[in-house]
């Protein structure tokens, strides 16, 4: 039986998924799972999924898995090129990949919001431009900035590949789950019914959100507990200051804002740990015990 079908029916009789066991409960998270992957990333997954607008909506507590599969891939195709074309071809590769395994999904909306911050003058202006397709000055300067930002980041990370793998899996989740979050304190001004990102609008539950954090924060067990105390006062102010600059802007969060929010924070939680490593407050023995 087709995922579609099967999931059609746990989601139009509730006495199925109560009572006819636990694969049942399974083929419904599954398809959660991989609606969240499509959703984030261009990985195939099968074209019969079953979409609706509450299924995606609980399917964003599988976001910072997606994360962590995104990572995962990064890490193995930096394991298995670096000996052989070294660091620096590898990362600019790797940056290559990064944007292919997305779609450059987020970098999108990073151009869109400086595009629209910075382009229009009253709130309705601004977000006029940020659903233009086209890529304005603002947003290209930042885009270049940012990738570029990321890879220097990344090249200096690289000294141990134990610290960039661990920055990898903690970056990727973490920055998506912040991202993620800001749909509880913040409404959500596009236009119902016309945005991929209509399942954000809705606030997370608590019992989704703490599982979303849990699953986000997760990589921080691959650090030593002092890199936390530059990791998470980096990443909090970060998502403080986010908040108030959406706020500022457009009162509110678009898909846009919240793909501009993910990358700043991804780039904030590499800084913060490469000033860690340097301070001499990372032990990256640490980190590759516990990947080893």
């Amino acid at each position: 039986m087709k995922i579609a079908a099967v999931i059609a029916v746990l989601q139009e009789n509730q006495y199925v998924i109560e009572h006819q066991g636990w694969p049942w409960k399974v083929a419904h998270q599954i398809n959660q799972l991989l609606l969240a992957v499509s959703f984030l990333t261009r990985l195939p997954v099968p074209s019969d999924l079953y979409y609706r607008a509450d299924v995606m909506h609980s399917a964003l507590r599988y976001f910072p898995i997606v994360g962590w599969l995104l990572a995962g891939i990064l890490a193995l195709f930096w394991l298995a090129l670096s000996p052989l074309l070294g660091s620096l071809p590898t990362l600019c590769l790797m940056l290559g990949v990064s944007l292919l395994l997305t779609g450059a999904l987020h970098e999108d909306g990073l151009a869109d919001c400086f595009d629209g911050f910075y382009g229009g003058f009253d709130v309705e202006r601004k977000l006029t431009i940020m659903k233009d397709s086209r890529l304005g000055t603002y947003g290209s300067s930042a885009l270049f900035v940012a990738l570029m930002t990321k890879l220097s980041l990344w090249w200096s990370l690289s000294y141990q590949s134990e610290l960039l793998i661990g920055a990898l899996l903690v970056a990727y989740p973490l920055s998506r789950t912040l991202a993620v979050s800001h749909a509880q304190d913040l409404i959500y001004v596009s236009a119902p019914g016309k945005s991929k990102s209509d399942p954000l609008a809705k606030p997370l539950s608590m019992p989704m959100l703490s599982q979303i954090l849990t699953l986000g924060a997760a990589g921080l067990i691959l650090l030593p507990w002092t890199a936390w105390l530059v990791v998470i006062p980096t990443a909090l102010v970060l998502r403080w200051l986010l908040k108030h600059w959406m706020h500022k802007h457009i009162r509110g969060f678009t898909g846009d804002s919240l793909g501009a929010a993910q990358q700043i924070q991804e780039l904030g939680i590499y800084a913060s740990l490469l000033l860690a490593a340097n301070q001499g407050w990372l032990d990256t023995v640490s980190i590759a015990g516990v990947l080893l």
